[in-house]
């Protein structure tokens, strides 16, 4: 099941954080157009002058000259350079006259009052072209655990087991996801930032159609595929919307916060109605439970300690092991659904 935006943050972790969004989101709305350290004029003439003095001419050529390949690679420009630094002189600032340090490259949108926060980013240590380390290395971190137990489940559950091709589906959809969490985190640019929300969602979606054909395809195999097709069109108008149409921030959250509902509450329901029949039910069940509330991580957005490790970091970090539980519970369930068909019993 997905660990799976809410920042500017990776939206991996949307499942997880779907009931807390849900009830910020009926706050009244209000545009949110830039952080406090965005509109900060001592920010804004910082970037303006180095920009102006440094990404012109001979200066430019030799920022060019003598910027590392890396970081090149990954697209850093002398302006994101300036950027940077002037985001460091401006919390050095603030916290020399004793202010909250303030919050950077926030997006435009209509979004409640409450989760304006969740649309802007602390200021990270960079290190080398890693813009949030910490995120970064969870994000890695969780698609190595989802790596490593989708391997674990393919060399365990026969390849004749029911859910077999389902549940290594949903592992190839995840890994994606976590990938483009962990190269989102590294660079946030317009394109990893739009593929990481949209791989999310499609981790979300297909955490539905896996539960979808648990609890019903197997025995109504037309069912399930109805509904793997009205998810398919609910990720095509989702996406089309918010490339074509316009990337509202607001929208996405609640899409997301809906979506997810449905998915820990038809999950939860199953695990209850199977609780005395399939022992190793509950391992599903507390999946669900430690997602949400490894989700009240997030609602704490502290500074980054050492400027490294926020609560966004710290939430990726606690889900790395709920990869394990989860599977251990798909392999534990793929191995009942073999047997009980060999032995021609009814599937529940």
């Amino acid at each position: 099941m997905a660990s799976a935006p809410a920042r500017r943050r990776t939206s991996v972790g949307l499942p997880a954080v779907a009931a807390v969004l849900l009830l910020l989101l009926t706050e009244v709305p209000a545009a949110v157009r830039a952080s406090q350290g965005d509109k900060e004029p001592v920010y804004r003439d910082c970037v303006k002058q180095c920009v102006g003095t440094n990404c012109t001419g001979a200066r430019l050529r030799g920022f060019q000259s003598a910027q590392p390949q890396y970081m090149a690679l990954t697209g850093w420009t002398c302006r994101d350079d300036c950027r940077y630094e002037c985001m460091w002189t401006t919390v050095g600032l603030y916290q020399a006259e004793g202010y909250r340090v303030p919050q950077f490259h926030g997006k435009v949108g209509a979004v409640s009052v409450a989760t304006a926060l969740f649309f802007s980013s602390w200021p990270f240590t960079r290190f080398l072209c890693f813009e949030e380390p910490a995120s970064a290395l969870a994000s890695l971190l969780n698609g190595l655990a989802c790596l490593l137990m989708m391997l674990r489940y393919r060399s365990t559950v026969p390849r004749q087991s029911p859910m077999y091709h389902t549940v290594n589906a949903f592992s190839l959809v995840s890994l994606n996801a976590w990938f483009w969490s962990t190269v989102f985190h590294t660079r946030d640019t317009y394109l990893t930032e739009k593929m990481d929300y949209f791989c999310a969602t499609a981790v979300i979606l297909y955490s539905i159609y896996l539960c979808c054909v648990r609890t019903l395809g197997l025995r109504r195999p037309a069912a399930s595929s109805m509904v793997g097709v009205l998810l398919i069109l609910a990720f095509t108008s989702h996406v089309s919307f918010l490339t074509f149409v316009s990337f509202d921030y607001g929208y996405n959250m609640a899409a997301n916060a809906t979506i997810g509902m449905v998915n820990l509450l038809w999950w939860l329901c199953w695990c209850w109605q199977n609780r005395r029949t399939l022992p190793y039910s509950w391992k599903c069940g507390l999946v669900v439970v430690l997602l949400y509330g490894l989700a009240l991580l997030e609602l704490l957005d502290f500074p980054p300690m050492l400027w490294v490790l926020d609560a966004h970091s710290v939430w990726h970090l606690s889900t790395i092991p709920v990869h394990f539980l989860f599977y251990s519970f798909l392999i534990d369930d793929s191995l009942y659904l073999l047997n009980t068909e060999k032995m021609g019993v009814k599937v529940e």
